[in-house]
């Protein structure tokens, strides 16, 4: 049984996806009907301690382990698989250059996990305008036991959980007392952030068997054999699918179904709804400018990677709503004419010509349900808010 220690008691991440020019009436989907979740119900697969919730808190931040009462944790296994943070990364630079040096110069948001970034976007989630991660946290508050009854249903008793652009590991922290896994793997690109988390939930599960795994998931999902193959329940909320094109998303979504591949039996994952244009924008350009901090310090990490010289000043931080992509995007733009170098190359930008930095897709219940049978996945069920601004989806392979 996995229990929280007696202390006491949210990648974006690497990867866009919608469909293109479609008007879904999002209160009638030909799927299962979607659930607002009003109450807890359904015991999950194995009796548990539950914190009280005065005691939640400290459990998703600061354990506090009782002198006598709490065990000594065992240190999580870590697997340095691929690090995007060593300069000379051959295929990051190439990836680089090559996005600079097109007519639409691009970088991929995976490039903003640094160790600094990271920081940046986990303070971001505390943002007042960025509501994904609270709304997500309390859909899964409100419906860890339907999501717990939903893997039962599939056979799923005690799950091996690999946790997608982990991050703080904060999310899983949440569903892990619920779900009973068996093991949990958080895999992120930010291996130093990475370690860290992995450390601070071992600290909060010390009889949970963990495997941290540093790797760029966007380029496939052959996890080291280490993490095991039996009842593999894929995690990746925070709405990072929608950092994917739509055919990138689908070749994702399939890889994680494919046995060959992802192994899975099922999957948690979070998306963002289509919403008013005003609450998304704010999302993506807060007041304080931590978003434009966190979008411009893609430039040193880029700096770092390829050698480039790019000023962070230079440029200025832009986040617009596309509504016929139904997508939002970042962009950092010239703030006058400048000639970038690094040691394979230069790009010259004219002033208020912009680097793509991000695309995000916001999703109804429908397209994405659509997806996710198109990928290979049954068995569908969203749950969402009471506003319907975000969904959590399982769907079963």
């Amino acid at each position: 049984m996995v229990t929280p220690s007696l202390a006491g008691p949210d990648q974006r991440s690497p990867a866009q996806g919608i469909w293109h020019g479609r008007t879904i009436n999002r209160q009638s989907p030909p799927c299962k009907q979607s659930e607002t979740v009003l109450q807890r119900q359904a015991e999950p697969c194995r009796k548990l301690s539950e914190p009280t919730p005065a005691h939640a808190e400290p459990i998703l931040n600061f354990p506090l382990q009782q002198p006598g009462l709490a065990l000594a944790p065992a240190s999580p296994q870590f697997i340095d698989r691929y690090n995007a943070s060593d300069q000379g990364q051959p295929g990051a630079a190439r990836e680089l250059a090559d996005g600079l040096r097109a007519t639409a110069a691009s970088v991929s948001p995976k490039y903003f996990y640094d160790a600094l970034g990271s920081q940046l976007f986990e303070a971001i989630t505390h943002l007042d305008e960025y509501y994904p991660t609270r709304t997500e946290a309390g859909i899964f508050d409100a419906a860890h036991g339907h999501m717990a009854a939903a893997l039962a249903g599939a056979g799923i008793t005690c799950p091996c959980l690999i946790d997608l652009g982990a991050g703080s590991c904060s999310k899983a922290m949440r569903l892990i007392p619920h779900l009973q896994p068996r093991q949990y793997v958080p895999v992120d690109i930010s291996v130093d952030f990475l370690r860290d988390a992995a450390e601070q939930v071992q600290n909060t599960f010390p009889e949970l068997a963990i495997v941290g795994v540093g790797m760029d998931f966007s380029a496939g999902l052959l996890l080291p054999p280490q993490v095991q193959d039996h009842d593999r329940v894929f995690f990746y909320p925070g709405s990072s699918i929608g950092n994917f094109s739509p055919d990138q998303a689908l070749a994702f979504l399939q890889r994680i179904a494919d046995p060959a591949q992802g192994a899975a039996r099922g999957l948690l994952l979070g998306i963002d709804l289509v919403k008013d244009k005003a609450t998304l924008e704010a999302a993506y350009d807060d007041a304080l400018g931590v978003t434009a901090a966190f979008n411009k310090n893609l430039l040193r990490h880029v700096n770092m990677l390829l050698g480039a010289d790019f000023d962070p000043h230079q440029w200025r931080h832009i986040a617009l709503f596309n509504e016929a992509q139904s997508r939002i995007e970042m962009h950092l733009e010239a703030r006058c004419g400048l000639t970038v170098h690094w040691p394979e190359g230069e790009r010259r930008f004219g002033m208020g010509e912009r680097i793509h930095t991000e695309s995000s897709y916001k999703y109804t219940l429908d397209s994405m349900s659509a997806l996710l049978r198109q990928a290979g996945f049954s068995q569908i069920k969203p749950w969402t808010d009471p506003k319907d601004w975000f969904a959590v989806f399982w769907a079963s392979v």
